[in-house]
């Protein structure tokens, strides 16, 4: 899963990428894009290890992808926006610590940019069917099914407003399907605020209603997790710093992404995967490999929570809760996958 990292210049966006992942970001790298995967943590995954001993663990990752800088003028914000069209969903950084900042502006001038993007998006297609239904051609009728149906969205986003604004027909939700609209996707705002605010509460309540956000002190955070684990705690002490949850804020980051974790467990590896929440037991199997999905006869299944509760899988079928689900099952986050398969 993909994720855009996305703010203007000085907001502390490739600050925030260093400190969740661990990469520098690359100066050569300054006006594309440099991506890295860090690790989602599990509390469950501890206790699972304790259960299996298992000789490895692997855990989820999400790619975050560190986006150039943008313009408060607009200018080539579209095509560094770009970029990200393939993320699953938005980590916007807003600049909260300088005295000079206005975050709840730039959160507005910002959607403007995603709209403006969209809208180059949307509207050079319509202008591509113009100009190609002019004339007879083999698939005419086609063409001018999908330009009736992106018109009147290309209206609405020249007016200003989402196409999440709307209730897009089937045909519509087709015609952009292609398009991974920066304005349909899931975000998260990260109000990156100075070391020594203490008062982030009164800055959130001014975020738009709807929206999801943090409120971060990502220098400290940076230079916390650059120290040693001895100096990190007495600079803490001395400080009185409470630092905040990174590990959490990645668990934010994937739930609002729309993502969920499963399992796979044993003696040789405990592993946490990815899927879509509503996502079934055949994209499931999928994921840990092609051949599991071709060849799936069922999938046993257990709750992770019963599994830590009773300790053993002899302990989960003696209770009747192991389960043997079928491919169209809906997996549940915590969901243990065992699947069985023919070759």
């Amino acid at each position: 899963m993909k994720i855009g990292l996305v703010g203007y210049q000085g907001s502390g966006k490739s600050t925030l990428f260093e400190w969740l992942t661990g990469i520098r970001p690359d100066p050569a790298l300054a006006h594309a894009a440099q991506s890295a995967m860090a690790a989602v943590p599990d509390a469950r995954v501890e206790p699972l290890c304790r259960i299996y001993q298992p000789k490895k663990v692997t855990l989820a990752s999400l790619e975050l992808v560190d986006t150039a800088g943008l313009s408060r003028t607009h200018e080539g914000n579209a095509v560094k926006l770009g970029l990200i069209r393939e993320a699953g969903a938005l980590v916007v950084v807003v600049n909260a610590f300088s005295a000079q900042a206005n975050p709840i502006a730039d959160l507005n001038t910002f959607e403007e940019d995603l709209l403006l993007a969209d809208l180059s998006i949307v509207s050079g297609r319509v202008d591509k069917l113009k100009d190609s239904t002019r004339k007879p051609r083999p698939n005419r009728d086609q063409e001018l099914a999908e330009l009736a149906a992106l018109e009147p969205l290309s209206a609405v986003l020249e007016s200003g407003q989402p196409l999440t604004s709307i209730q897009m027909s089937d045909d519509q939700m087709k015609a952009t399907r292609s398009f991974r609209l920066l304005t349909e996707k899931p975000k998260l705002i990260i109000l990156n605020i100075a070391d020594d605010n203490t008062t982030p509460d009164d800055l959130l309540k001014k975020v738009p209603a709807g929206s999801r956000a943090v409120a971060v002190p990502v220098g400290l955070e940076l230079e916390l997790e650059r120290m040693k684990a001895d100096e990190r705690a007495a600079f803490k002490a001395e400080m009185g710093i409470a630092a905040f949850d990174r590990d959490g804020l990645l668990r934010t980051i994937l739930e609002v992404s729309d993502q969920m974790l499963y399992f796979t467990a044993g003696e040789k590896e405990v592993r946490t995967w990815m899927l879509r929440k509503g996502g079934t037991a055949l994209e499931a199997a999928a994921n840990v490999h092609s051949d599991l999905a071709r060849g799936f006869i069922r999938a046993e299944t257990m709750s992770c929570p019963d599994l830590i509760r009773l300790g053993s899988e002899r302990e989960i079928k003696a209770a009747g809760l192991m389960r043997q689900e079928p491919k169209d099952y809906i997996l549940r986050d915590g969901d243990i996958l065992n699947i069985k398969f023919s070759v």
